[in-house]
């Protein structure tokens, strides 16, 4: 424990691409700046639909090599955001994307959806006792679009971090920690209601995409008034692009544009948004955060209380987890 970093951010996903499109400059930024980065994917994505013709093959109704790929194109992704921790929940390949809500692949065996909360649980409370984090990046209640992998995801991640801060849990696991703040991903509607205005209004020249997906398409759009920290990541927005360009299953960048398998634009966020839900503001009265790790008590080399207009700070945050939003 002596050899770990002085600030160290835990972030759990569904599927490999989530977080770069959630998260890459924040990932980015922090990992330059000498934090410790840990990623844990939950599954390895095997349901994901295929973009490039070529690798059609692969898909699950095909040859069912589709996760595995994915295993190399998250790799490829941490190269470009610097982040050399990234692992999957209980291992590669120990729980299956569950496709999307209402399908039968929810419920085969081995679905991360088709598991208990607890089980899975288990394994992250394993790398929370080891890794320490001060905090964690997840999803909200709805998994930020319904899908079901990422509404277990939210699930697992608010249980382990309940369940490793207790001493009498599992003690075999290491010695209990509870991480101080906790933050759900989030985009302002206002602000994805202007990139989408900027992005109608791209010169025709523009290769884009063949049409344009609509604001709420993006997992987390929510009144601006939750918003309590913003972490500007313009300074890793090509290492971003690149991460996401990794996914090139999954994913088809254009300039400040990306599409999905779906094939409709949308914007590429550099600046990254967060509502913290467990743990105490950093930002002054009226303020939001600029740093996840403000107000964490013993932490160095944190930027301190600056912060934009728009929240009250200095308080402890009451956990809102399965509060309706």
């Amino acid at each position: 424990m002596t050899d770990l970093p002085g600030r160290r951010l835990l972030l759990v996903h569904a599927h490999p691409d989530d977080e770069s499109i959630n998260n890459g400059a924040t990932m980015a930024r922090y990992a330059a700046e000498g934090a410790g980065v840990t990623l844990v994917t939950c599954t390895l994505g095997e349901e994901g639909e295929v973009i490039p013709p070529e690798l059609a093959h692969l898909a699950p109704d095909r040859e069912d090599r589709l996760g595995d790929h994915r295993v190399g194109e998250l790799a490829a992704a941490m190269k470009e955001l610097g982040v050399a921790d990234h692992r999957f929940l209980g291992g590669p390949g120990r729980y299956r994307d569950s496709g999307m809500m209402g399908v039968e692949q929810n419920h085969r065996p081995g679905a991360f959806w088709n598991t208990d909360v607890d089980d899975a649980a288990v394994h992250l409370v394993e790398i929370v006792r080891s890794v320490r984090p001060q905090v964690l990046v997840t999803y909200d209640p709805d998994g930020g679009y319904g899908h079901p992998d990422h509404i277990q995801t939210h699930r697992v991640a608010m249980r382990a971090a309940e369940l490793a801060a207790d001493p009498a849990y599992r003690p075999d696991l290491g010695p209990a920690h509870e991480i101080a703040k906790i933050y759900w991903n989030r985009v302002p509607r206002p602000v994805a209601e202007a990139a989408f205005g900027r992005l109608r209004a791209e010169d025709p020249g523009f290769p884009g995409f063949p049409g344009i997906a609509e604001v709420d398409d993006i997992p987390g759009v929510v009144d601006e008034a939750l918003i309590t920290t913003v972490i500007d990541g313009a300074g890793y927005a090509e290492r971003k692009a690149a991460a996401m360009r990794a996914h090139a299953t999954q994913i088809a960048v254009e300039g400040p544009y990306f599409a999905l398998s779906n094939n409709l634009g949308q914007p590429l966020f550099t600046t990254e948004y967060y509502e913290l839900v467990r743990g105490r503001s950093g930002a002054s009265a009226g303020e939001r955060e600029t740093d996840l790790f403000a107000g964490v008590a013993g932490v160095a080399g944190v930027e301190g209380v600056q912060g934009v207009a728009g929240v009250e700070g200095g308080e402890d945050v009451e956990d809102v987890q399965g509060a309706e939003r």
